[in-house]
């Protein structure tokens, strides 16, 4: 099994290019199954999450072709409408599959996800609002099946704010007889680019990025063309990276808008930084980062998904930072493998107390979820000796060719196999 072997004390500069967003592109793989003609997606990261969404429509009959611009994706033939457990377990995302399955075919059956080490992430939004579209709706054996003749347009408010559901809900509606408006829908970059793409298709969505969307349905779409936008947490984990080994690094193919609370916070740790249309500049001035506090919530206020990169940044900054994950309730078990590597934390509730040290240690350590071994990496970055990653699976799943980046810009890492 792969594991990352990091040596720190390097002070990172240089240029980095972001790639595209994960979290973007797999809702709009979902969304190629609503027409029969092909897509062209570009600006896709080359990541295990991607794969097995391929993999997942390819069972379905899907069909893709990849070059190093873009993917083609066919979904003219399409003849299973199945989700396995098997696929669905090692990819929440794969749910995405309902709502373009059920819009386009008017059947689904998809696996309940099950268990998340971060936290519960239920699909039961999802199920009922697209009961309230018209669906027939029935759980059974770890399984959703879901039928329906033509789903018809509701108002709907979201008892939770929920990006997934958002997006199931916004594909299923832009096949749907009527108007669908969804209440208290999520705001995030990631929805609005698969508005984007969904409206290149033909679909007729109006207000994504707030939090009510209208979605008028149509008797058909079509594949379009799309670029991806960039990845906003892994323009954020490079610019901590920066931040926290006291360099100057430069991330381009991204953009700044999408992580305004992001570069708030880093401002408010002490870095200089700059921005032009597509790159933003970080400067440290080899300074240590002063000690921040966050608190996580739906966008646009702070990601949860970048909570952990700074709680490695707060554990050797100077002050105390708090911390609260007002998100998923099991989000600090990378602070555990921190403490190894000598952070000073401690847990109380949903709040991590971090009071800074001039330098941690190496040790080895086990990634636990995503963006909890990006905590692990950038600690890793800053420790005194070998630091050595297991479990990098999780890192695969979201960060497209981590230890070459991250060598481009000065940093001692490499992947070992054990």
């Amino acid at each position: 099994m792969d594991k990352l072997l990091i040596t720190g004390g390097k002070t990172l500069n240089g240029e980095v290019r972001i790639s595209g967003a994960k979290n973007a592109a797999l809702p709009i793989l979902a969304a190629t199954l609503l027409a029969d003609t092909p897509s062209y997606i570009s600006n896709v990261p080359d990541l295990r999450d991607i794969t097995t969404m391929m993999n997942l429509l390819g069972e379905m009959g899907g069909n893709f072709t990849v070059d190093d611009e873009k993917i083609e994706a066919n979904n003219s033939n399409i003849h299973d409408f199945t989700a396995p457990y098997e696929m669905v377990k090692t990819m929440r995302a794969s749910v995405l599959v309902l709502g373009p399955l059920l819009a386009r075919f008017g059947k689904a059956h998809v696996s309940l996800p099950g268990g998340c080490a971060i936290g519960a992430r239920p699909v039961n939004l999802h199920t009922q609002a697209l009961a309230a579209m018209g669906a027939d709706i029935r759980v059974e054996g770890g399984y959703i099946t879901a039928q329906a003749k033509r789903l018809h347009g509701t108002t709907l408010c979201m008892d939770l704010i929920t990006v997934t559901g958002t997006e199931n809900l916004m594909m299923a509606a832009s096949l749907a007889d009527g108007v669908t408006v969804i209440e208290n829908a999520a705001r995030e970059p990631e929805v609005v680019d698969l508005a984007k793409f969904l409206n290149r298709m033909g679909a007729r969505i109006e207000g994504a990025g707030s939090s009510t969307i209208r979605i008028q349905g149509v008797d058909k779409l079509y594949g379009a063309r799309h670029q991806v936008l960039p990845d906003r947490i892994e323009t954020g984990t490079y610019l901590v990276a920066a931040a926290m080994t006291g360099g100057r690094v430069k991330v381009k193919n991204t953009d700044a808008s999408l992580l305004d609370a992001v570069l708030l916070k880093l401002l408010e740790a002490g870095a200089t930084i700059s921005r032009g249309d597509d790159w933003i500049e970080l400067d440290m001035q080899g300074r240590r980062p002063r000690a921040i506090d966050i608190y996580t919530a739906p966008y646009p206020a702070f990601p949860t998904d970048m909570q952990a990169q700074l709680t490695a940044m707060n554990a050797i900054a100077d002050g105390v930072g708090m911390l609260t994950e007002n998100i998923f309730e099991n989000r600090f078990m990378h602070a555990s493998e921190l403490q190894r590597m000598g952070a000073n934390i401690r847990l109380e509730g949903n709040t991590a107390i971090v009071k800074g040290v001039e330098r941690l240690q190496a040790a080895p350590v086990m990634a636990t979820d995503l963006r909890a071994s990006a905590g692990l990496v950038l600690a890793g970055l800053v420790a005194e000796g070998d630091t050595l990653i297991d479990r990098l699976y999780h890192l695969d799943r979201g960060y497209e060719r981590i230890e070459e980046k991250l060598t481009q810009l000065g940093a001692q890492i490499r992947r070992v196999s054990e």
